[in-house]
């Protein structure tokens, strides 16, 4: 059965076209994504990590490359909200309220590439959403026929990756960025109401095997 998407502009507004999903990536029409974030603090490190979808190498756009943790294309009559918990569900059966995630801004992109001897012309509306939630990837039901697998990476050790091995991964950079920024600003405060506490208690486990004395 055909999958049809609205045309869409670059604001992501629906211009009343609909078109097949083979003849929009032929023809370069533009059209609408979801893309969800999966972020949580470590709770070892206190440091940031990003939840990592490896595509299946049957996708007929980069194929086993690193994407977001959870993202797909919107249907006919399909809005950005209901298909980024759409696609959650789907890819990773992680079931959520809309109101967990946050929208955090709409990125537009352009790809003109050759996957499996076929040329792509694809340009994509992407509402980018954020999920806190520390979940374990062992636990995710997995879409087989989309995801191959999933993995927890530090943000900082996924930027330095991204940079040197550009061609595992299929993430805007410019996106991946300002989820950083979030991540930066949002997790210490809003993952877990002990986090401070938790990596204090960290730190004067050290000072003690340390020997070293604090003056009150």
């Amino acid at each position: 059965m055909s999958e049809y998407f609205d045309i869409r502009d670059w604001d992501g507004n629906r211009t009343g076209e609909m078109k097949e999903r083979e003849l929009v990536h032929r023809d370069g029409d533009i059209h609408g994504t979801a893309h969800v974030w999966v972020i949580r603090s470590n709770k070892e490190t206190c440091r940031p990590e990003v939840l990592l979808q490896k595509r299946s190498k049957e996708k007929d756009i980069f194929p086993g490359c690193f994407d977001v943790s959870a993202a797909g294309h919107l249907g006919a009559g399909e809005d950005f909200p209901e298909a980024a918990v759409r696609e959650l569900k789907e890819e990773l059966g992680l079931e959520i309220k809309p109101e967990e995630l946050e929208r955090l801004f709409l990125n537009q992109e352009t790809v003109r590439r050759t996957f499996h001897g076929k040329k792509v012309y694809d340009r994509e509306v992407s509402a980018v959403y954020v999920l806190i939630k520390d979940v374990p990837a062992e636990s995710l039901r997995l879409q087989k026929e989309e995801v191959e697998s999933v993995e927890w990476m530090d943000m900082e050790k996924c930027r330095e990756l991204m940079d040197g091995r550009k061609e595992l991964f299929c993430v805007h950079p410019g996106e991946y960025t300002r989820i950083m920024d979030y991540a930066d600003k949002m997790l210490p405060h809003e993952l877990s109401p002990t986090w401070n506490e938790d990596c204090l208690s960290e730190l004067d486990e050290w000072i003690e095997s340390q020997g070293i004395y604090i003056r009150q």
